[in-house]
């Protein structure tokens, strides 16, 4: 008899996550994905937060937490 090798799922991809940004020039906060296929300015003042990178995005602002 011949055993039959047992093939596995690989583990599930890690999602990529959103983030909570605080703007550098006016301070709101705004939820940011991780990883954006344009630019991603602030909604209050314009200012850029996030810019592609054709994978995660390069912040120009501060990661305050990830988003729940």
């Amino acid at each position: 008899m011949v055993e039959e090798e047992s093939v596995k799922a690989p583990p599930p991809a890690k999602q990529a996550p959103f983030y909570v940004v605080k703007c550098p020039d006016c301070s709101s906060e705004q939820v940011v994905f991780s990883r954006p296929s344009a630019k991603v300015s602030c909604v209050i003042c314009g200012s850029l937060l996030v810019s592609p990178t054709g994978g995660k995005g390069k912040f120009r602002s501060e990661i305050l937490r990830e988003a729940a």
